[in-house]
């Protein structure tokens, strides 16, 4: 029986055994968002329900990790904004689109993806942005670091407990890693 941890901003990060999550409550690291309701501790003197999902009470120290090649981070880069025509993309209306099409010998690399919205990757189709008439927002390039945006790592699978739903969502499209054309 696992329990769901949040970071204090209600970002999922991690899945602990519900042993260390009564331990984090109990060093006040955390607070209990939901609880199983057919669950529970029981000690002399006190019976505690075994939390479902806790929040980090205060926030966590950022890592500093290299940026991952995938759709949610290209979105993140671009800032959600297509790159032909500056309109702002919902995340499930966006495409990523090759600057150089991939026919054309263009890899799929940081500096070669961009985010773009349905009409501006239907009008470019496979041609260069110079040879479709349009112009690139931005130069891609590969990020240091992304702006702050919320990103999902963990996912909903059947088999979960129900209490995590609303927390996790299945963002595996958008968060797998890409293959990079770059050895």
């Amino acid at each position: 029986m696992d329990t769901l941890v949040l970071s204090a901003t209600f970002e999922p990060v991690a899945t602990v055994n519900w042993q260390r999550a009564i331990t984090l409550l109990w060093q006040n690291k955390v607070e209990v968002v939901e609880q199983y309701l057919d669950r529970e501790v029981r000690a002399v003197s006190l019976t505690i329900k075994v939390p479902s999902v806790v929040r980090f009470v205060r926030a966590l120290r950022g890592r500093n990790r290299a940026v991952k090649f995938s759709r949610e981070n290209v979105y993140a880069r671009d800032r959600g904004v297509c790159q032909y025509c500056s309109a702002r993309v919902a995340r499930h209306l966006a495409t990523y689109d090759h600057v150089t099409p991939r026919r054309r010998g263009g890899l799929t690399t940081w500096d070669n993806v961009v985010i773009a919205c349905v009409p501006c990757n239907q009008r470019k189709g496979g041609h260069t942005p110079a040879e479709a008439g349009m112009r690139l927002r931005t130069r891609p390039v590969r990020p240091h670091k992304l702006p702050d945006v919320f990103r999902v790592t963990l996912t909903y699978s059947p088999g979960m407990p129900t209490s995590w739903r609303q927390w996790l969502r299945d963002y595996g499209y958008w968060n797998a890693e890409l293959q990079n054309d770059n050895p």
